[in-house]
This record gives structure tokens, sequence and C-alpha cells, in this order.
């Protein structure tokens, strides 16, 4: 009962959307995140959460280096691409570009933040992750940024400040 409930108060806090993305060795990998945070802004350092350590997040959680995108509105297909299970992500339709570090970059988005995980901790069923900030890269046009909040995303702009 305590988990419904805590799934229910999360679900009426909205949160910023991400996809997050590494190279793998069968070829890149991806998936959308919306726990990702700053926790440090000197040295620049962001967390998020994986739900589980298999498929595509438990490539992403054995990475030496990622990329975390942040996305914009138009992006939202983007992120429902990214959270389908099994979904063919990294196909010749999609605008993505693999970096000279190796890692995937999706270029419509407005920021890309490539990072070196710096650690994994197991917290309950989730596995976060800390990662310090190499680059920020910017190879999509700006955007008003996309949340998630109540299953469902939202665009956030002008419109929606008090």
């Amino acid at each position: 009962m305590l988990t419904d409930l805590f799934k229910d108060a999360f679900r009426a806090h909205p949160a910023g959307v991400a996809v997050i993305t590494a190279a793998g060795g069968s070829g890149p990998v991806g998936l959308t995140a919306s726990s990702v945070s700053s926790v440090s802004a000197d040295p620049a350092i962001l967390v998020f959460s994986l739900a589980s350590a298999s498929g595509s997040a438990g490539v992403v959680a054995s990475a030496e280096t990622i990329v975390v995108h942040l996305l914009g509105a138009r992006n939202a297909g983007l992120a429902g691409l990214f959270a389908r299970p099994g979904s063919d992500r990294f196909t010749s339709s999609l605008a993505w570009e693999q970096l000279p570090t190796g890692e995937p970059l999706l270029r419509e988005v407005p920021r890309a933040l490539r990072s070196r995980v710096l650690g994994r901790t197991a917290v309950g069923s989730s596995v976060l992750v800390t990662a310090e900030v190499l680059e920020v890269l910017t190879p999509g046009a700006p955007d008003e940024p996309l949340v998630y909040h109540n299953r469902t995303y939202h665009r956030l702009g002008e419109h929606s400040t008090l």
C-alpha cells in the first residue's frame, strides 16, 4: 500500500525529462529518465536513478561515459520512443551520431551533457548513478523544457509563469 501511495505522490510532482545514452557492446543504447538532477556546479556533477540493472539500463549503469540529453517540448516523441521497452531506437530515421569518444548523441535536443560515471549505488530496487559532466553540447535548437507529470508529457514555458 505504501508503494502505491508513494507512486501517487510522485505522479503529482513534475520532473524534467531526459534520455540517457551509452555505447554498448552490441551497439548504442538509451532510455528515458525523469530522475536527473544536478548535485554540484563545481565540479559539475549530476545524478539519476535506474529502476533496474538489466537491458539498456544495465548497459547505462555499467558504462564509463554517458550522454544525458535534456529534452525540449519538441522531443516528446523521443521520450516516448526511449521509454518503450524493446523499441527499435537507433535506426536510420533517428537523427543521431556517434561522438568521437564513442557515445551516441541525439542531434535534435536542446542540450546534452557528456559525462563520466563516478559511482553506482544500489538503493532499494534501483541503482543511483552519479556522473561528472565533461562537456555541455547544444546539438539542437533551443526549446521549452519537457516535463513529466501525472503520466503525461507537458511543455513548460512563458505561459506557465506564475
